[in-house]
């Protein structure tokens, strides 16, 4: 794949466009603050932008505006967004959109290059990928009248885990259950969400939208 680096420590944006050329990955600019990666992307047209949340001029969440306007002007951009904390506002911000092509991982968790190159994969086939430590502080934070009430609490599990991009195969490994059972739930999960077959909607992602909102986003 073609990716822009934006990432302002050149400590950090030198590891990961060695991280990525490793992967196989041609990184086709490297920029250290939001409005350079605005004009990368408008330059050289990549496939994925791999954004650091806080960047120069602010120094808050410049580099997230920056990732959200770089969708919306170049709508096949794929976005991996990374950040120091876990902020599940920024997640659901870009996700919101519905369209995929989305990952939210932890700084610290960059150095894992099968991690790295997991999201890539995810976002370029227009899928989603949280960082499952996203996932295990958003399950803490349930609020009253909670969409997710009606799921089981096995359910809950198969929602989180396509929060965070698995496929329904990953699922099947992770809870040690059959295909078929993942299924099931899946088609569950979405009829209990009023998420109704769609051409136009892409139903993992908005359910993992939901699962966003209803746990503290």
């Amino acid at each position: 794949m073609r990716v822009v680096v934006a990432e302002d420590s050149v400590l950090l944006r030198e590891g990961l466009v060695r991280l990525l050329a490793e992967a196989g990955h041609e990184v086709v600019a490297a920029v250290g603050d939001a409005p350079s990666l605005l004009d990368a992307v408008a330059q050289h047209g990549p496939d994925v932008a791999v954004v650091d949340v806080r960047m120069p001029p602010g120094h808050t969440d410049d580099g997230l505006r920056a990732a959200v306007e770089a969708r919306r002007r170049h709508p096949g951009l794929a976005v991996v967004v990374l950040s120091q904390y876990v902020e599940a506002s920024y997640a659901a911000d870009l996700l919101g959109d519905g369209r995929g092509g989305v990952a939210y991982l932890l700084k610290d968790r960059v150095a894992d290059l099968d991690a790295l190159t997991g999201a890539l994969d995810a976002v370029a086939a227009g899928g989603t990928a949280l960082d499952p430590e996203v996932v295990a502080q958003l399950l803490t934070r349930r609020r009253t009248g909670d969409p997710l009430a009606s799921l089981t609490p096995r359910e809950r599990e198969v929602l989180a885990l396509v929060a965070e991009g698995r496929s329904n195969a990953a699922i099947r490994d992770a809870l040690v259950v059959s295909e078929g059972a993942v299924e099931k739930h899946v088609a569950s999960i979405f009829a209990k969400l009023g998420l109704p077959p769609s051409t136009a909607d892409h139903r993992r992602v908005l359910a993992a939208v939901t699962y966003l909102r209803a746990t503290g986003a």
